[in-house]
């Protein structure tokens, strides 16, 4: 998997919900793995030939967590380098306060929440207006999925999301990139393993492997899930009914 096999589908879907604009500052949260490593890459390249100028900063969240890999911080600094990227190394005590203070034995939500909390806080410190996530197709359909089987909600991310209490834009360029051809093309780059303790023991973990039994017996199936969410017109859902009932109350009350 190439760079330039990548870069066409992230262009695709920055040009359909329009996340990058003339001027724009854009942050990208550069965890180390495959997915912010592949994100970082595809927008530094972009931005060599994008009609659209645009800055780019690359945020690492550092959490402080136990067993991390030492050459992590220089390596990914080494990469920014080699990219020609800004670099920001942020020290949290997120690892502390999850797994020592708080002890919680659902870590993922609050961790998420925090690192967030921290990219933004950072983000806007250093003068970025937009966000970059390295979420992709498989993580939107997981994210249906971990919705509707946990919180009974037809509900995934947005690939643009306007935070106005910051004012800073959360963008996801690669909802248009498959899991496996990120991982094809970071075979050869700098990845980092999560020394996360729950890394491959969540609920997302468990959806993924739900899907792969799927695929199995209908091999398309991520294509169709992908293609529903990202075409809102096919979809048949009692919204409509509810839309129509309010149509027949009105008729009725102009007949009277």
């Amino acid at each position: 998997m190439t760079l330039q096999q990548l870069l066409s589908p992230t262009r695709r879907a920055i040009d359909e919900y329009h996340m990058i604009a003339d001027g724009d500052r854009v942050a990208v949260g550069l965890s180390g793995g495959k997915d912010s490593v592949a994100l970082l890459y595809i927008l530094a390249g972009l931005k060599k030939f994008y009609p659209h100028p645009f800055e780019l900063v690359a945020i690492h969240i550092d959490m402080g967590l136990k067993g991390a890999d030492p050459k992590h911080k220089q390596g990914l600094a080494d990469l920014c380098k080699e990219l020609d990227v800004e670099y920001h190394h942020v020290k949290t005590d997120i690892a502390e306060i999850i797994f020592d203070v708080r002890k919680e034995s659902n870590p993922c939500s609050l961790c998420s929440k925090m690192r967030r909390g921290a990219l933004n806080n950072t983000a806007i410190e250093m003068g970025c207006n937009k966000l970059a996530l390295g979420h992709h197709a498989d993580d939107l359909i997981e994210t249906l999925f971990l919705s509707m089987f946990y919180e009974g909600r037809l509900s995934t991310f947005s690939p643009v999301s306007y935070m106005d209490r910051s004012n800073v834009t959360l963008i996801r360029p690669m909802i248009y990139v498959n899991e496996a051809d990120i991982a094809s093309f970071c075979k050869d780059k700098p990845v980092f393993k999560s020394a996360c303790p729950a890394d491959k023991n969540t609920k997302r973990e468990y959806i993924k492997s739900l899907i792969a039994s799927i695929k199995k017996d209908i091999p398309f199936v991520k294509r169709r899930i992908h293609g529903a969410i990202t075409h809102p017109e096919r979809n048949n859902l009692f919204d409509k009914c509810e839309k129509f009932k309010v149509e027949i109350v009105k008729s009725r009350d102009d007949n009277e």
